[in-house]
């Protein structure tokens, strides 16, 4: 397998695509007006602390307050509040919850640590150390962890713990023992230590200068704190480009290609710190064809806008993003092979739920995910589908969780959200349908603009108005013989007046009072 990461930045994003055979497994933006968050540590003043909901609100500096729920608060929550004046355990990733690329990583935390029952000392108005553990969605703020771990290339530093973990992925009975032992020589008073699958064959005197190097980041954001007032952004992470090249550089990888100069002299940069021996993999692309057209990226990014995803055998599946979940549902299409129906929709199952954990890694969708499976009878076959997802899933970075077929043929999955969709973080809403999808008939909107004129008859003094509308829906009301809008001047008997204006929705329309130019729309509403 030939394993590539290819490096696309214009003046206005910088998007960076795994490929594994030339096929988009992971594909990262980020923008100038939304830079990547996740990892930064703050310096913060809890706002409020709502036992209700088991969280409290943490004035960050930004738009909406950081949401702290108790069960992200560490068990040395003393020592992340106010200025700054045991045992071994194994890890599930070698990232930590907060921070890793941007596809997100999953917890360093036991899978089954009970929450505390008690709501922890918190009190507003106090100072407390956080970081941002999942980018804003939508209206929601960020939300943030009172456990702070500095990622490097090798090693996790978690100041205020006392563990030692070592990468899952290093299956290796012998080399994690050694690495073990590596930690515990190393390791700084008052602070735990993760091991990255990075670690794995490299030498002490390698890791110790990565964890060097975090101590000094910690020791400087300490200092800073103690230099600075809440609430304010003590430490800012790496781009998503060089995260990307932290997180993702790893043995099976034979090249990396960039189309900038900049970030190319960027990304040699830092690999000669970390890891200088894997400078010949970093390759400046020289071609005039655009480096995403030559590798065929382009095409493949098309297809995660769409709303359908083919099948190899002629099946599809279809992704619809709800407010509450994201549905997928399963397609036989035009499949009919000469097997039996079972079988036909166990293969074309098999082949939705490869291509479902793709698209979900893909696109980088998190939270509640139902799909829509082909009905199968035999129990067997069902549990083909789960296992075949489970399969899939260890791939992915992120946090899983999901449960067996139903009789429905209903799989339920659940999925670690750090930031925004690609979709979300590559399109805005419609202005005219609000992301709907949809608009209103102009015959109801109409309806609507003569039950607004009923309301205002009844209530209303002023006997001349100017109706403001979209072009499309003047030209509407001002059709046929004896127009919609001359039965409306007939009717009421005021004096009416269209004025076209393309700014206003297809959706809506706004009255004014010709006299005194005010609007009074929502007075008769």
């Amino acid at each position: 397998m030939v394993k590539e990461i290819i490096i696309n930045s214009t003046a206005s994003q910088t998007r960076v695509a795994i490929t594994e055979d030339s096929r988009l497994v992971d594909f990262f933006v980020d923008h100038p007006e939304k830079r990547r968050m996740v990892g930064n540590i703050y310096y913060g003043k809890i706002a409020r602390v709502l036992p209700g909901i088991r969280a409290a609100f943490i004035d960050i500096g930004l738009k909406h307050d950081a949401f702290l729920h108790f069960s992200d608060i560490g068990n040395k929550l003393e020592d992340m509040k106010g200025v700054f004046d045991d045992d071994e355990s194994d890890f599930d990733d070698d990232e930590p919850k907060q921070n890793g690329s941007d596809q997100g990583e999953k917890s360093v935390k036991e899978k089954n640590a009970p929450e505390p029952k008690l709501p922890p000392k918190l009190s507003k108005g106090d100072d407390i150390v956080i970081q941002i553990i999942k980018e804003p969605v939508k209206d929601k703020g960020v939300r943030v962890s009172s456990s702070i771990s500095i990622p490097g290339r090798f090693c996790v530093l978690l100041p205020f713990d006392d563990k030692i973990g070592v990468s899952k992925k290093i299956a290796d009975y012998r080399e994690r023992r050694r690495l073990r032992k590596i930690a515990r020589g190393i390791l700084p008073d008052n602070c735990g230590l993760i091991i990255r699958t990075a670690a794995k064959d490299q030498e002490e005197k390698t890791l110790a200068g990565d964890l060097k190097y975090l101590v000094k980041t910690w020791d400087e954001i300490q200092n800073k704190i103690k230099s600075v007032k809440p609430p304010s952004m003590v430490y800012a992470d790496l781009t998503t480009t060089i995260s990307v090249i932290r997180d993702f550089l790893t043995p099976d990888v034979s090249k990396i290609f960039i189309d900038s100069k900049k970030i190319f002299k960027e990304i040699r940069d830092y690999i000669q710190f970390i890891q200088p021996e894997l400078l010949s993999k970093v390759e400046f692309y020289k071609n005039t064809t655009p480096i995403f057209e030559e590798f065929k990226i382009e095409e493949q990014i098309k297809s995660l806008m769409g709303r359908r995803v083919s099948l190899p055998s002629g099946g599809h599946i279809v992704i619809e993003h709800t407010e509450a979940m994201v549905v997928i549902d399963v397609n036989s299409g035009r499949y009919a092979a000469k097997k039996d129906q079972e079988l036909n929709s166990l293969k074309t199952d098999l082949e939705a739920a490869r291509e479902t954990v793709r698209q979900l890694r893909l696109r980088d969708i998190g939270g509640l995910i139902v799909v829509d499976f082909i009905d199968l009878e035999d129990d067997k076959n069902r549990k083909k589908i789960y296992d075949e997802l489970k399969k899939e899933f260890k791939r992915d970075r992120a946090k899983i969780a999901l449960l067996p077929m139903t009789e429905f043929g209903l799989m339920q999955i659940t999925r670690e959200r750090i930031r925004e969709n690609i979709l979300q973080s590559m399109h805005d809403a419609c202005p005219c349908c609000n992301g709907t999808g949809l608009v209103i008939k102009k015959s109801n909107l109409i309806h609507e603009l003569e039950e607004w004129l009923k309301r205002f008859q009844q209530e209303g003094k002023v006997k001349s108005i100017i109706i403001k509308l979209h072009p499309s829906l003047a030209s509407e009301l001002r059709k046929g013989k004896i127009s919609t809008f001359a039965k409306f001047r007939f009717k009421y008997m005021w004096r009416m007046k269209i004025e076209e204006n393309e700014k206003i929705g297809l959706q809506k329309f706004q009255i004014i009072n010709a006299k005194t130019n005010e609007d009074i729309t929502e007075e008769f509403s």
